[in-house]
C-alpha cells in the first residue's frame, strides 16, 4: 500500500506489521497532486501526478517521469492496464479527460468525453470550472468518473466512449467508488449522503440511516464483500466536524466509529479512506494514519509522518490501496 503526503511518499504492507518507508521525496517546486494516484495490481508499482503536469511511476525501487502534455492540474488517475501502460487522466479546471498509452506520452483528450452534451450542465459552487475528482473501474471494464459538479458519468468501453448515469443520482458527487467482488454495483458519496447503485448506475438508492450528516467526502468498499462499506460525512464543504462511519449491509444502517479515534475530526477530504487487498481497513484522519482490523471494526492510531508532527502542518495525508 502506498501513502502520500503532500510532497513524500511511503509504502507500507497491506496488513500494517510494518512501518511505513519513504520511497520519493520532492522538491519545493515539484509536490504531489492530491488525490492523483493510482497503484498497479502487484501492489509494489504505483503512479503518481505531480504538480507540473507530469506522472511519477515508482516501481520496485526505481521511478521515472512521465510527460502528459497536460496544462491544466491533473486531480485523477485511473489503470485500465499495466502492459502496456494505459491510464485515464481527469483534469481538475475544466474536467477534461486524458488517455495515456505507454510510459513515453503525451497523453491524448478523450473526444467523446468532451462532447457530452450534459458537460453546459456541470458547476462548481464556487463559480469556477468543475473537476473530473475520481475514477472507479469495474473487472469488466466499465468506468466511471465523478464530475464536480455533474453526476457521474459512465463508460462501457474503457474510456473510450461516454454517458451519463441515469440523473437519480445528487449532483455534487465527491467520490464514486466500485467492488472488485461485483462488477454491477457502484457507490458514490455526494453531497446527499451515499448512494448505492446495484445495476451500473442504472438506478440509484440513497442509503442514509445512520449517518450523522449528510455532506460525505469518501467512501470505500471492502474487496471481497460488496455489502462492508466505510464512508466519512462532515458538517459542509468546509469540515467543522466529521464522522467515520461503517456498514455491513450495503449501507441500509451506519454506525460511527469516531469513539475509536485519538484526535480531533474537522474535516475528512476525499482519497482518506481505503480497504486494501487484504481487507485491512485504512483511515488518514488530521495528521494521523488509522488501521482499522476486523472488518473495519477495530481502529487505532497507525502512524504520523514526520513532516506532520509539526502542529502547524495541515496537509492531509493520501493512502492507495490495491
Amino acid at each position: 500500500m502506498f501513502i502520500a503526503t503532500h510532497n513524500a511518499i511511503y509504502t507500507v504492507e497491506d496488513n500494517g506489521h510494518s512501518a511505513p518507508i519513504q520511497v520519493y521525496k520532492g522538491t519545493n517546486h515539484q509536490d504531489l497532486g492530491y488525490g492523483a494516484m493510482v497503484s498497479l495490481s502487484n501492489g509494489q508499482a504505483a503512479v503518481f501526478a505531480l504538480s507540473d503536469g507530469t506522472l511519477l511511476l515508482l516501481s520496485e525501487g526505481d521511478s521515472k517521469r512521465i510527460p502528459t502534455g497536460i496544462e491544466d492540474p491533473i486531480a485523477s488517475l485511473l489503470l485500465i492496464r499495466e502492459n502496456p501502460l494505459t491510464l485515464l487522466i481527469g483534469t481538475d479546471e475544466g474536467a477534461y479527460v486524458y488517455r495515456l498509452v505507454g510510459e513515453e506520452g503525451p497523453a491524448e483528450r478523450v473526444v467523446t468525453f468532451d462532447e457530452l452534451p450534459c458537460r453546459e450542465e456541470w458547476y462548481t459552487p464556487w463559480g469556477g470550472p468543475p473537476a473530473v475528482r475520481t475514477f472507479a473501474k469495474t473487472q469488466d471494464g466499465f468506468c466511471y468518473a465523478d464530475i464536480h459538479v455533474g453526476s457521474i458519468m459512465r463508460s462501457p468501453d474503457e474510456g473510450i466512449s461516454w454517458e451519463p448515469v441515469t440523473p437519480e443520482l445528487h449532483k455534487d458527487v465527491h467520490q464514486v467508488t466500485t467492488c472488485p467482488a461485483d462488477d454491477n454495483r457502484v457507490y458514490a458519496n455526494t453531497q446527499n449522503g451515499v448512494y448505492i447503485s446495484t445495476d451500473r448506475g442504472n438506478s440509484w438508492i440513497n442509503r442514509i440511516e445512520g449517518l450523522p450528516r449528510r455532506y460525505g467526502t469518501c467512501v470505500a468498499v471492502h474487496p471481497a464483500d460488496p455489502d462492508l462499506l466505510i464512508a466519512t460525512v462532515q458538517n459542509g464543504p468546509r469540515g467543522g466536524g466529521a464522522w467515520l462511519c461503517r456498514s455491513e449491509n450495503g449501507g441500509a444502517i451506519w454506525t460511527q466509529l469516531n469513539d475509536q479515534l485519538t484526535e480531533s475530526t474537522d474535516r475528512i477530504s476525499t482519497g482518506s479512506i481505503v480497504f486494501a487487498s487484504d481487507g485491512t481497513a485504512w483511515a488518514a484522519i488530521g495528521k494521523t494514519l488509522y488501521i482499522g482490523k476486523n472488518r473495519a471494526i477495530d481502529w487505532s492510531p497507525f502512524w504520523t509522518p514526520l513532516e506532520h508532527q509539526s502542529s502547524s502542518n495541515e496537509y492531509p495525508i493520501q493512502i492507495l490501496a490495491v
